[in-house]
């Protein structure tokens, strides 16, 4: 929406030489009229854009010449210098372009002289030996041949010339890359001189065929001849060359091409010389002598795979394939080329070889589509759909069309296009739109799952192929189906895109067959219902997704489906206004609105006028519970299609409505959303403003008489500046004290958007807002104390809108800037680590004032190194951080001598890291490469490199010992002690205190006054006593001497990192215009070297990388070859040490490498994108070294190049570069799994993980099963082909092991990573017959591995067989495995074989069950062959089989099949005996009979909860009515189904009460949402007379979760029959029955049965209050209690939530009721509640709570006193009618006098501040990285100010009689002593207490304004007090 600013065009200025400028003045004329003086004026131009306008007009004058002026000497001067000038122009200067087109149109008479003077100046340009000049000339001759026809005309003229310099510059290229090879710029650039010469080869050919005509040149004396034979030599070598670009080796093959098409005869037979070539069968006798000297390697040698396909590539571009040109030869060579590439594409795994052959291939399908077009019929046939070669090119398009590369899937939709076309052209008739090979694809590609991305491309040209009428045929539900898979993010697109092409195609469709009336009522059935649906109901992500995608879409194809869309929801918006989790219509309307006006479709005036949504319901919108509702109606108010179109006073309101409730967003994507759309509102009101000021500027004299029309604009005008200004003022006022994290976020954000938006630009005297004039100091100094936040977000906004405001800033006032500078300081040192970033934007603020360089130079110290004037020509900025950085290095440099005699001391008074953060921070806003001090600046960089390397020397011996985590001697025991001797011996700290070696307990000494201390003067040896700021005593941590030093580390690295990479380089010595020198660079160097491969700690080495890749990017593009060839030289050097075992190797082979795989990182990550012969080599290095050929005995090698494997497969910086080395990294994780070593199977382990990520992505859902991070196993094994030999083998070895006769457990270490990944594997209808790559070998082996003694191997082996077996074989397989398991009269039954064949059974056969691939005409007789086999083994699930865990195998299969049964509700007579085995097994087993085993025996656990499933099933099945009025055997069977329900629940195992307690909980809750009406029956029928049961069971049952369970039964059932069976059941009466349930609140420990008691008995209160006339004051009191002590802080979400519910549930009788039941406090008490709820962190607590609101504003005794009744609203809002409601029901009860005091006391929160003002100081905490009250939503102030805006509204309709002053004169005295008690707290403070005292001073300035409201309140009563007419406010 926001207009761009054009760029502005440069153009370099043509400049003539001397000699021709004299020339040309000889003929100028003295009124410079003529040609030359026109020429002359221009060549003198400095500006190349006025040069072009004044040659336009010499080449117009020069085609008005008559024939006889044309051949004057000055013309022909002219012309020679316009040759001059075009030959010396560069290629792209527009100038040069506009010569050419000029020049084609000159007259006849001129064209012979401007030809003449053109070819004098090529001549001159052949003429060129020097090399770097033969870019420029080669660019000349290209520019020659494109469009020009002067420039074609001299290239002809000098043919030959060209030929031989072309030749010239080729052969000399090339020895020069050889000569320099190494140096990558050189070569770079050589290889595109290089590419650039063949390219101007290629288009002589083709542009300048006059020289081919005839014969002559074809002799070979001929110097044509000779010099065409000399090329084509030359691109045949660089063809073959493969160490040139790819782009010089793919162009050679095109030349190669195209000059033997050029020069061979005869051209019949070129064809079938390229297929020989192609197919590698060329016979040099029988090809012409001239190819065979010039291409003999091509004919003789063995052709890489990138040699053929650049031959492929050049025949397929360079060949003519239309026309039927080609004939019989040539239809052959098509199909060679595609046998060819098809070869190729099984083996090119290379991302750039995979891109080019997949961009080929689909050139191949354009080509083919091309010779169809004459084709004979013997090609139709070989290319039609049932063809080989089209199943072949369907198969790579299957393979590839999920692959990772976004060009590979768009060539291979491009191929499945063209294959469609393809098939058509080969058919009789033009179009054909069906036949058996359509029918198979839309079949194919349907029967797909809807998570495969290729099946979106290719059903969108299936659709526009065959029409969308032929897809919808086979299924209806397809657009419901699309839409549904529109929740998940990477699947949306593809999904609106197939939708769009589907929805459009539709429409065409019903056009031409129906009227429009009928066919948009059809069309919007189709498309626009499920969308609408969708929108209403779909789940937050799914709806997101559809209206981004897909609504703008469909309204662009049809615009006047929004009218529909809306009366739609407009119907019903009122009823379905939506929930927290759903948009509901109101939301969908949003929605629709908002998509329609941005794009165009209407404006907010029509919306408002016709009344398509009222502004009250837009405002419901805009404070809405659901996050994106809230969006929508802000984005309706924000986006338009117009950038000027002009706010409304509607919107204007509706954007501070808006604001007011929404800034505290805790979701990160709302509040950018936000943020972004409030951004285009604001670019709006600018754009807008400045048509307004334009429209009155260009007023005419009449259009001023006219007042009203000039008051508008400027009414408008004014509105603006008043609305921003209100806005500014309220994004202001959310900075206040305690604010949170969001809302200071949003305003802050909103601000600066203000500030960049509406800032002044260059020569815009006009401005509708200046967000300067909106500030004051006292909103400085917010934005200054925003720095003390605990986010860094926060500080970096505050500091840019500082930035932004910086020039209307007012901070003259010196001694509030030294206290500032002080505040820095001090956070400097500070032992919490975030309390140096504050001091850093403090201090970056700071830099920019004027007075800074003052109060640096009242350091002694510095003002002694500080020779600077302020008068000198350096900027304030550079002076001050000059300054700055020289204080804090010459404090750090006394500190690290300090540190050096006592680390701890260090560690615990002043941590160093702290100010080399700061000196870090300072230089990173200097603009480093503009200084004026270089001299000081110099001399800086090397202090700053020295104190890096002495502070690093004092920090690093303890990040890199073995053990960095605890170095303190912490313990008496001797042991520890040893040990910790032996680390401190290894790392001999530099501590001369003698620390170390001394005692366990640390006391304290008092802090060094570093302000006496000088270089020169001793130090006294600090003890090991440390004495904190208060003077407290406390130990020095471990945890604090680690920080200090990986911190130290880290700012070191940093801030090296950073020099090396802003600071320029001084390549000499003595030169003067670098700040850091070569040899410093290479030292920095040798620092990471050092450390990354030394330190252990993992913070240390991290960061360290994160400055030795800043580093490594400035090697890699340095000039200077000794550091450019760095990076080179130290990888190479590493990977030797890593290989060399050096025992003296100080490599840290623990750790994972610790940072060795950093270090390589680092030096791979800065070679060229287009070079990586690097990561090449190390690759294979590497995996050599991984996978070692022989078992050595030092196996530190191999574990270094497993972790730096992991490493590099990790970073995503390597992209496809890397996806060739997975498989042999896959290789190496499962070889090395297998060694003895334990560090090598750990390293596997890492590195196998690591892979599986890299292959199948990220894991985001839970499921396990679920087919998203999977892929089919055509898809893996054809991306990874030598993986098939691989795995099959391993797992032949595997099985091998699993089939002991003995049955000794034998598990191979490879078993299971093999299973893991061939678990990840699924079966596709797509995968096909190619044997090469056949699933089915693996079959039997996984079969074999089901055998393993081990309980997992046999499951994962159950769940990887299931891919490898196809769908339609499924049925086969079960028979056979089902058949293979033993008679009960067999011998010897091996128990783990059975388990494990069964578990295959089980996985196979719940995929073909839940497959939508299978056909269901088989599926019919598969089940009944299936259950004939399971009949025919029922005796493994009865007691026969003495084994539990089989049994309970078999039952699981069984239960899969009953459950199927069961809801395909398939009947017929051969399932009869199905269900009376089933119901034999259930009537036998011992759950029926009675259990005599001991839960000890293995598999009891799983035979319970097996049988219990399989009883469950039945019953589901028996409770059906469909089933339960036939006469099968399982309605007779389970007559009495309730009974063995409650033979279930009365179980004493609870592995069959729990399953059978959650299902009757299911059944419940299914009756109560009248899923199941009782007409039905259904579940009701088993559900009867259990209250009796469930009450005995709540008394006896002592398993939790069982218990559990019935307590939210009970809360399900109907208390109308459970409490009258209390008594006679549980001998309690319902009193008794509440007080049991209360007490379990306070008895059980868990929060599950906590939650669920408290809902239960508040269930019995709100029952018995309203039926039971009885008095309960006791109990009610215990109630009440329970319900707001579950409502505090400190207690667990779900006991919070619970608690929201039963307010919901009771406000109708209690909260809002015009009686009050409860009396007034406890009534107060329980609105108490719901505010803290509201107020709580977690969103779904306030959002539940909120639901309070609605339910109270829907009681009829609520009366709205907004225009609008908020029913669904957020938090925020909420909370603001809760006050609203709570005061107008104070005045309804007549208890405002008795309610006031209360919501005074609320206002106070004298429970929450009496701790912090009884205590003057508060302790700190210990840790380190405690931040104090991090506040992420609760804000007190808003609270606050939101309660006193209802109470002041109160007030005035309190009338208070004298007995009810006394307590609000109490509450007076009390908010007058705390007012002076926090006034006096406030001047304790210390200076700047913002940033020294945060906590404290935050605190403070709350409970200030508490107190202060509470007065005000209280002196509008006019009490008769003192204490109440002391109005003034205290001190702030």
């Amino acid at each position: 929406m926001v207009l761009k600013k054009k760029k502005e065009i440069q153009v370099d200025a043509f400049i003539l030489e001397c000699q021709e400028l004299e020339t040309l003045r000889s003929f100028a004329d003295a009124e410079d009229q003529n040609l030359a003086s026109l020429l002359l004026h221009c060549v003198q131009l400095s500006d190349g854009i006025h040069q072009i306008y004044s040659m336009k007009q010499i080449v117009t004058l020069l085609k008005k010449m008559d024939r006889n002026s044309a051949c004057s000497p000055m013309i022909k001067c002219c012309l020679d210098i316009i040759g001059v000038m075009y030959f010396s122009l560069g290629a792209k200067n527009p100038l040069k372009k506009m010569l050419a087109s000029s020049l084609n149109g000159l007259p006849e008479q001129l064209t012979t002289e401007a030809v003449h003077s053109f070819v004098r100046c090529l001549k001159e340009e052949l003429k060129t030996t020097d090399l770097c000049l033969y870019r420029k000339v080669m660019d000349n001759l290209a520019s020659c041949m494109e469009n020009f026809s002067l420039g074609k005309a001299s290239i002809n003229n000098l043919f030959k010339e060209v030929l031989q310099f072309l030749q010239k510059s080729v052969l000399e290229i090339q020895e020069e890359n050889r000569q320099l090879s190494g140096n990558s710029i050189v070569e770079t650039r050589l290889m595109h001189d290089l590419l650039m010469a063949i390219k101007v080869s290629m288009m002589l050919l083709q542009k300048v065929q006059e020289n081919f005509q005839g014969s002559l040149w074809r002799k070979p004396g001929s110097l044509v001849w000779q010099s065409m034979c000399g090329l084509l030599k030359s691109f045949t070598n660089f063809l073959m060359n493969e160490g040139l670009l790819p782009t010089v080796q793919t162009t050679s093959g095109l030349a190669v091409i195209l000059f033997t098409k050029t020069m061979f005869e005869p051209v019949e037979k070129l064809p079938c010389l390229v297929s020989d070539l192609l197919l590698r069968s060329v016979k040099c006798a029988s090809v012409p002598e001239w190819f065979v000297s010039s291409c003999e390697c091509l004919c003789t040698e063995e052709l890489s795979d990138s040699v053929l396909l650049s031959l492929c590539h050049g025949a397929l571009a360079m060949l003519e394939w239309k026309n039927g040109s080609m004939s019989e030869n040539g239809e052959k060579l098509l199909l060679d080329i595609a046998l060819v590439l098809l070869s190729l594409a099984s083996r090119l795994k290379e991302s750039n070889m995979a891109v080019s052959l997949s961009r080929i291939l689909a050139i191949w399908t354009n080509s083919a589509l091309d010779v169809l077009e004459s084709s004979s019929q013997n090609l139709k046939s070989s290319l039609n759909g049932n063809s080989n070669t089209t199943g072949k090119l369907l198969e790579y398009v299957y393979t590839h069309w999920e692959h990772p590369l976004d060009a590979v899937r768009h060539q291979a939709k491009l191929i499945f296009k063209n294959i469609l076309r393809i098939h058509q052209a080969t058919l009789k008739g033009s179009v054909v739109k069906s036949g058996p090979f359509f029918s198979m694809l839309t079949e194919s590609l349907l029967s797909l799952e809807w998570h495969v991305k290729g099946k979106y491309a290719s059903l969108g040209c299936l659709v526009e192929c065959v029409g969308v009428e032929n897809i919808l045929t086979v299924d209806r539900t397809i657009p419901a189906q699309i839409l549904d898979v529109m929740g998940d993010q990477s699947l949306a697109p593809y999904a609106s895109d197939l939708l769009e092409t589907m929805f459009i195609n539709h429409k065409s469709h019903l056009i031409s067959a129906f009227q429009k009336n009928i066919w948009i009522n059809h069309w919007h059935d189709t498309w626009v219902s499920p969308l609408l649906l969708i929108l209403c109901e779909g789940n937050p992500d799914q709806t997101t997704y559809v209206i981004d995608y897909y609504l703008p879409k469909l309204l662009k194809c049809s615009p006047d489906s929004l009218s529909y869309m809306i009366k739609i929801l407009q119907a019903s918006a009122d009823a379905n206004i939506g929930s927290c989790n759903t948009r509901g219509a109101l939301g969908a309307l949003m929605a629709c609105l908002r998509t329609a006006r941005a794009h165009g479709h209407l404006q907010f005036r029509e919306i408002v006028r016709d009344d398509l949504l009222s502004i009250g319901c837009v405002k419901q919108g805009l404070v809405h519970q659901h996050n994106q509702v809230r969006v929508d109606a802000l984005g309706l108010l924000c986006e338009t299609h117009r950038s000027t179109e002009i706010l409304t006073m509607e919107e204007m309101q509706l954007i501070q409505f808006f604001i007011t409730y929404n800034l505290n967003s805790q979701s990160p994507a709302v509040r950018q959303q936000i943020c972004s759309l409030l951004k285009k509102l604001f670019c709006r009101i600018q754009e807008s403003s400045q048509v307004l000021y334009k429209l009155e500027q260009s007023k005419t004299k009449q259009e001023l008489i006219k007042e009203s029309a000039k008051w508008d604009h400027f009414a408008t005008l004014q509105q603006y500046k008043d609305f921003m200004s209100s806005i500014c003022d309220k994004l202001f006022e959310a900075l206040f004290p305690g604010s949170s994290h969001p809302t200071r976020f949003s305003s802050l954000t909103i601000l600066g958007s203000i500030a960049e938006i509406f800032s002044a630009p260059e020569g815009q005297t006009q401005a509708v807002f200046r967000l300067a004039q909106e500030i004051d100091p006292t909103r400085v100094q917010m934005l200054i104390q925003c720095f003390a936040s605990t986010f860094e977000e926060v500080k970096v906004l505050a500091f840019e809108l500082l930035m932004k405001l910086y020039d209307r800033l007012d901070l003259q006032d010196f001694e509030n800037l030294h206290l500032l500078f002080q505040a820095a300081m001090d956070l400097s040192i500070s032992t919490k680590p975030y309390d140096c970033v504050t001091a850093s934007y403090l201090l970056n603020f700071l830099i920019h004032h004027k007075g800074l360089l003052n109060v640096c130079l009242k350091n002694q110290q510095v003002a002694d190194t500080f020779q600077i004037d302020e008068d000198m020509s350096a900027s304030t900025m550079e002076k001050n951080t000059l300054a700055v950085i020289k204080y804090l290095l010459s404090n750090l440099e006394r500190e690290i001598f300090q540190a050096e005699k006592s680390l701890l001391q260090a560690a615990a008074s002043f941590p160093m890291y702290g100010r080399v953060h700061c000196i870090t921070g300072a230089l990173q806003q200097l603009p480093l490469n503009n200084l004026t001090l270089m001299t000081e600046w110099r001399q800086m960089v090397t202090k700053l490199i020295l104190m890096s390397y002495r502070l690093s020397s004092v920090v690093s011996p303890i990040v890199q010992s073995s053990s960095p985590e605890g170095l303190i001697p912490m313990d008496n025991d001797s042991e520890t002690a040893g040990r910790l001797q032996m680390i401190l011996h290894e790392i001999q700290p530099r501590d001369t205190n003698d620390y170390f070696t001394q005692a366990k307990i640390l006391k304290e000494h008092h802090r060094v006054d570093f302000a006496k201390l000088t270089d020169d003067e001793p130090v006294e040896n600090v003890c090991t006593e440390i004495r904190g700021k208060e003077g407290q005593t406390c130990d020095v941590t471990a945890q604090m001497v680690l920080v200090c030093c990986w911190r130290s580390m880290k700012e070191i690295s940093l801030l090296l990192g950073m020099l090396c990479k802003l600071l320029p380089l001084q390549t000499v010595s003595e030169s003067s215009d670098g700040l850091i020198a070569v040899e410093q660079v290479k030292d920095i160097g040798d620092y990471f070297k050092h450390h990354l491969l030394q330190s252990r700690h993992r913070g240390a080495f991290e960061l360290a990388y994160t400055g030795f890749v800043m580093l490594t990017e400035i090697l890699s593009r340095c000039t200077n070859e000794s550091l450019r060839t760095l990076p080179q030289q130290w990888l190479y050097n590493v990977l030797e040490e890593i290989k060399s075992c050096d025992p003296s190797s100080k490599l840290c082979a623990t750790r994972r490498s610790a940072g060795i795989p950093f270090y390589i990182q680092a030096l791979l990550a800065s070679e060229p994108k287009n070079k990586t012969n690097l990561l090449k080599m190390t690759m294979n290095e590497l995996v050599s070294l991984a996978v070692p050929v022989n078992e050595s005995l030092n196996i530190i090698p191999q574990v270094h190049a497993l972790n730096i494997l992991r490493a590099l497969f990790r970073d995503t910086r390597f992209g496809e570069n890397i996806i060739p080395y997975i498989a042999d990294g896959i290789q190496a994780a499962v070889l090395g799994f297998t060694s003895p070593v334990w560090a090598v199977r750990n390293s596997s382990t890492l590195l196998f993980s690591t892979l599986i990520t890299r292959i199948f992505g990220v894991k985001r859902g839970k499921d396990e099963n679920s087919k998203k991070n999977r892929m089919t196993g055509r898809e893996f094994f054809s991306r990874f082909p030598t993986l098939y030999p691989f795995l099959l083998q391993q797992l032949e070895v595997v099985a091998r092991t699993m089939d002991s006769e003995t049955g000794e457990l034998k598990l191979h270490p490879s078993l299971f990573l093999l299973l893991l990944i061939l678990g990840k594997l699924y079966p596709s209808p797509m995968d096909g017959t190619y044997s090469a790559l056949s699933m089915a070998p693996f079959v039997p082996f996984i079969m074999r591995c089901g055998h393993s003694p081990v309980y997992r191997s046999r499951e994962m082996a159950g769940r990887a067989l299931v891919p490898f077996v196809m769908i339609n074989q499924i049925p086969h397989t079960v028979q056979s495995l089902l058949a293979g398991l033993p008679e009960c009269t067999n011998p010897c039954i091996r128990q783990n074989s059975v388990h494990g064949m069964l578990l295959q059974v089980f996985h196979l056969l719940g995929s073909y069950l839940e497959s939508k691939h299978r056909v269901n005409s088989d599926l019919q007789q598969g089940l009944v062959d299936i259950i004939t086999c399971i009949k025919a083994k029922v005796w493994l699930a009865k007691r026969q089989n003495p084994c539990l865990v089989t049994r309970a195998a078999y039952l699981d299969v069984l239960v899969v099949l009953s459950d199927y049964l069961g809801k395909s509700r398939r009947k017929g007579i051969e399932l009869f005996g199905f269900w009376e085995e089933i119901s034999k097994v259930i009537s036998a087993s011992e759950l029926m009979t009675g259990i005599y085993y001991f839960s000890a025996i293995p598999g009891f656990t799983q035979y319970l909860q097996s049988i219990t499933k399989l009883i469950i099933s039945v019953l589901s099945v028996a409770a059906d009515p469909d089933f339960s009025n036939s006469s099968s055997p399982v309605a007779e069977q389970m007559m009495n189904s309730s009974s063995m329900v409650v033979h279930l629940l009365q179980s004493d195992f609870h592995e069959v009460r729990l399953p059978m307690l959650e299902t009757v909980l299911l059944w419940w809750k299914q009756v109560n949402s009248k899923q199941a009406t009782e007409e039905k029956m259904g579940p009701l029928s088993l559900l009867s007379d259990l209250e009796v049961i469930l009450l005995r069971m709540a008394m006896k049952e002592k398993h939790p979760e069982c218990f559990c369970k019935v307590l939210e039964i009970l809360h399900c059932m109907d208390l109308r029959n459970v409490l009258p069976r209390t008594q006679d059941s549980i001998k309690m009466n319902p009193k008794e029955f509440l007080n049991w349930a209360m007490n379990i609140i306070s008895a059980s420990d868990s929060i599950k049965i906590q939650s669920i008691a408290l809902k239960l008995a508040s269930k019995l209160v709100t029952h018995l209050v309203q039926n039971c006339q009885e008095v309960m004051e006791s109990e009610m009191r215990q109630w009440i209690q329970l319900v707001t002590s579950c409502c505090g802080d400190e207690e667990q979400t779900a006991i919070r939530l619970a608690a929201a519910e039963v307010l919901i549930n009771i406000t109708p009788l209690f909260l809002t009721n015009q009686k009050l039941i409860l009396g007034l406090s406890s009534t107060l008490a329980m609105w108490k509640c719901v505010v803290l709820l509201l107020q709580s962190e977690e969103l779904i607590v306030r959002d539940t709570a909120a639901d309070v609101i609605r339910v109270a504003q829907s009681q009829s005794n609520i009366c709205n006193k907004t225009e609008f009744a908020f029913r669904v609203v957020n938090a925020s809002m909420a909370l603001d009618l809760a006050f609203g409601i709570l005061c107008e029901l104070l005045q309804q009860w007549n208890q405002t006098s008795a309610g006031v005091p209360v919501l005074l006391e609320w206002l106070l929160g004298e429970d929450e501040q009496k701790k912090d003002l009884e205590t003057t100081t508060l302790m700190e905490d210990d840790n380190l990285f405690n931040k104090g009250e991090v506040n992420f939503w609760a804000e007190t102030l808003t609270n606050v100010r939101q309660l006193s805006k209802h109470l002041f509204l109160l007030i005035p309709a309190t009338r208070l009689n004298l007995p009810d002053q006394g307590e609000f004169l109490r509450l007076a005295r009390r908010a007058s002593d705390q007012a002076k008690l926090v006034t006096q707290h406030l001047k304790e403070l210390p200076p700047t207490p913002e940033f020294s005292k945060t906590v404290e001073f935050t605190r403070l300035a709350i409970q200030n304004e508490r107190i202060s409201t509470c007065l005000k309140i209280l002196t509008l009563l006019e009490l008769d007090d003192d204490a109440c007419k002391n109005k003034e406010n205290p001190e702030k």
